[in-house]
C-alpha cells in the first residue's frame, strides 16, 4: 500500500518526465493506485480551479480516502507525542500506512520521525 502526503501528491501530479517515470515504476511494482487521505488535500490544493488543475487531474487516478476514524485520529495523536514532531496531517498519513505500508513524501524528516514509532511503515523520499 502506498500513501501520499502533500509533497508526494504535488511531485507526482507535476506534469514532468520525472513524475511520469516514477508513476510507471510504481505501477510496475504494483504500488498503484496510491491512497491520498482527504486531509492531504487541505495542504495540497489552493482552492483555485486553475492552480489545482494538475493535482485534480492526478487525483482521478488515486484512491482518495474520505474518512479518518476516531481510532486513527487517536493513534495519530499518539505518534505525534512519541515523535515530538510532525503535523496532524503527517501523523494521519503515517497511521493510514500502518501496518506495512509506504509513505511517499517530499518532507522526510517529520514523516520518518513519526514512522519510527509506527508499525512497519516505510518512508520513500521523492
Amino acid at each position: 500500500m502506498l500513501i501520499l502526503d502533500s509533497g508526494g501528491l504535488s511531485r507526482l501530479s507535476a506534469r514532468t518526465k520525472t513524475a511520469a517515470a516514477l508513476i510507471r515504476s510504481l505501477v510496475e511494482h504494483d504500488l498503484w493506485p496510491p491512497i491520498v487521505p482527504t486531509v492531504v488535500l487541505v495542504e495540497s490544493l489552493q482552492g483555485d480551479p486553475g492552480r489545482d488543475a494538475n493535482p485534480n487531474r492526478f487525483l482521478k487516478t488515486c484512491i482518495v480516502e474520505p474518512a479518518v476514524s476516531e481510532s486513527a485520529a487517536r493513534r495519530a495523536a499518539q505518534l505525534r507525542r512519541l515523535a515530538r514532531t510532525g503535523s496532524a496531517v503527517d501523523a494521519l498519513v503515517v497511521v493510514l500506512a500502518e501496518p506495512g505500508g509506504t509513505v511517499l513524501t517530499g518532507d522526510h524528516a517529520d514523516i520518518e520521525a513519526l514512522a519510527a514509532h509506527a508499525d512497519r511503515v516505510a518512508v520513500e523520499v521523492i
